[in-house]
């Protein structure tokens, strides 16, 4: 540990976000606390409905881009919603990728029918949901590529950050209504190095879906790039 850090984190003590225990963001007591999700749910279903791994809803019926949702947890949850808000937000907690990335698998590994991944990961890859530049400037890292690296160091499924990306602003999806949101979100993205995602298996990463407006958005330009099929994965569910 070099001497700057050392010396930080002597006066600054890491300690537990919702406790305060020093030692860890989320000490292994309050991450018992974090009720996990061991279904699938469709991602567009209201109320939410169980689907079963590689399985389109039957209940919605709803032609999407995006076959699925892997969502650990609420974003209900005060500890889950905390670390969220920490991570993304000033004074930013960049290391909180390493407890968000670990609810994400944990929830693979307490799903009912596990994931397919699990079994075979030939042709899967990580993508993270991308952040416009100026965005990424302003915080110095996007948030759900820091997860995807976390995730990809454990699964052993490759990461590939330069295939999608955000080419304009757009006003925070948090302010709009379900139908704005939509707009909001069409024609930001494009796909770039398209070979690299030829037939693949993708899955998206993001900290928080709510009506799913960005990943379907970012699934149709995958899939247009030449994507095979496209999953969504979040720590949260609003």
């Amino acid at each position: 540990m070099a001497a700057k850090e050392f010396l930080f984190n002597l006066l600054f003590p890491i300690q537990c976000l919702n406790c305060q225990k020093e030692g860890d963001w989320l000490c292994p007591d309050c991450f018992s606390l974090i009720d996990i999700a061991v279904h699938q749910f469709c991602p567009f279903c209201r109320p939410q409905k169980i689907v079963l791994d590689g399985q389109t809803c039957t209940f919605c019926k709803r032609s999407q881009k995006l076959k699925g949702l892997f969502s650990a947890s609420s974003y209900k949850d005060f500890i889950v919603k905390r670390l969220i808000l920490q991570f993304k937000y000033e004074p930013f907690v960049k290391e909180l990728s390493q407890p968000l990335s670990s609810l994400i698998l944990q929830h693979f590994r307490m799903l009912d029918h596990p994931p397919v991944f699990f079994r075979d990961k030939t042709g899967f890859v990580l993508i993270p949901v991308p952040l416009h530049r100026r965005k990424l400037k302003w915080r110095g890292f996007n948030q759900a590529e820091e997860i995807a690296k976390r995730l990809s160091l454990v699964l052993k499924i490759p990461l590939i950050p330069d295939v999608l990306f955000k080419i304009k602003e757009t006003q925070p999806q948090v302010e709009l209504t379900a139908e704005m949101r939509k707009e909001n979100v069409k024609g930001v993205f494009v796909c770039r190095n398209e070979n690299s995602i030829k037939n693949k298996k993708i899955l998206l990463v993001d900290d928080v879906f709510t009506t799913g407006a960005t990943m379907e958005e970012c699934a149709r330009v995958l899939k247009d790039g030449g994507a095979k099929e496209v999953w969504g994965v979040a720590v949260a569910r609003e």
